[in-house]
């Protein structure tokens, strides 16, 4: 399965991210408008630029436009996707099945919302995509999920409704389990934060509707 690293122009943590591709292995790197400069900094090349570059430096924006093989997706600032959008749909070109998305959390939250919302265009898209940050792994859940103890992002396995609706959550191998429940969005939202991994082995199952699985750490 081709992998894409998306870099945007979001909040990053660049000691994290160095980390980040010390830890996982990429197929390609597509940057977000600003997110050039971060790719330079981290020493990578991309093959693919994507944005307006309303915020990226002129100067590392031309020194990269005189490299060869970068596919360039340049947008107009008006229009009607985000350019972590475009991004993601760059990726898909490109065929990559799994994306790592940085710099999508953190800073502003209409950004961080939009990119979650993004989770669910791309598992439309058949395409398994997570957002990383130093505290945080997010993605989506529909079906069944099994969770390794010694691989999970950090301590906490937190489940949130994306779809209005989710019905017949099991949680089996958990600190607090649960049997055939149904959570909403509202006040329920909170009853599957926070949950501890109790054994070796974990599982989700849920027979209706989608869940936000956030794996985080302090």
């Amino acid at each position: 399965m081709k992998t894409g690293l998306i870099i945007t122009g979001g909040s990053l943590d660049m000691a994290f991210a160095g980390w980040f591709l010390q830890k996982n292995k990429t197929d390609c790197v597509i940057s977000v408008d600003g997110g050039l400069e971060r790719t330079k900094a981290l020493g990578l090349c991309p093959h693919a630029v994507v944005g307006d570059f309303d915020t990226v430096d002129r100067e590392i924006l031309e020194e990269y436009r005189k490299k060869p093989g970068i596919l360039w997706d340049v947008h107009r600032p008006e229009k009607d996707e985000t350019d972590t959008e475009l991004a993601v749909n760059t990726a898909i070109k490109l065929g990559c099945r799994r994306l790592f998305i940085l710099g999508a959390t953190g800073g502003r939250l209409d950004h961080e919302l939009s990119n979650l919302h993004l989770l669910k265009y791309c598992m439309d898209s058949k395409v398994e995509a997570f957002l990383y940050d130093r505290h945080n792994k997010v993605y989506l859940i529909r079906g069944k999920r099994v969770f390794q103890k010694k691989e999970v992002y950090g301590q906490y396995v937190s489940f949130i409704p994306m779809t209005e609706q989710v019905t017949g959550i099991t949680l089996t191998g958990f600190k607090y389990p649960l049997n055939h429940k149904t959570i909403s969005m509202g006040a329920e939202a909170g009853l599957c934060v926070s949950n501890e991994i109790a054994e070796e082995e974990a599982e989700i199952t849920l027979e209706q509707g989608i869940l936000i699985c956030v794996e985080s750490k302090d």
